[in-house]
């Protein structure tokens, strides 16, 4: 799918900015963090800064063209698959999995009287199978 043509779907002006970021999280599953983002966009874009991808991700987020992710306890990190899946992070890389293969009850929003839910976040840690395979 084409950049220009998915922001548009979630009414985001297209920019030259927001594309960048856009394409790098459609072509990098790796649910990277604003630092990671910046570090590779930045020596392509050299005006780019660390706030201008804060402000872009905060607007996919809030438009829901991304997920950002509160797996990591020290950043956060975003996903532009935005469809029902949870997240497994290894405790020993740090590497963060998409978990597709669940229920899809387990994403079914639960009818709390009182709440409007919009999301539900579902997401595992330990040891991944290449770590534990190191040991």
């Amino acid at each position: 799918m084409q950049i220009h043509h998915y922001l548009k779907q979630f009414d985001i002006k297209p920019s030259v900015q927001r594309t960048a970021v856009m394409d790098y999280l459609m072509s990098y599953k790796t649910h990277p963090t604003i630092d990671e983002i910046y570090s590779y966009l930045s020596p392509f874009m050299p005006t780019l800064s660390k706030t201008t991808i804060y402000n872009t991700l905060n607007l996919f987020v809030e438009k829901g063209a991304v997920l950002q992710l509160a797996i990591d306890e020290k950043n956060a990190r975003y996903d532009a698959d935005i469809s029902n899946h949870a997240h497994f992070k290894c405790k020993n890389c740090g590497k963060v999995y998409d978990l597709f293969d669940l229920k899809q009850e387990l994403f079914a929003k639960p009818m709390l009287e009182g709440f409007d839910i919009h999301t539900v976040e579902l997401s595992y840690s330990g040891i991944c199978g290449s770590c534990k395979g190191m040991n």
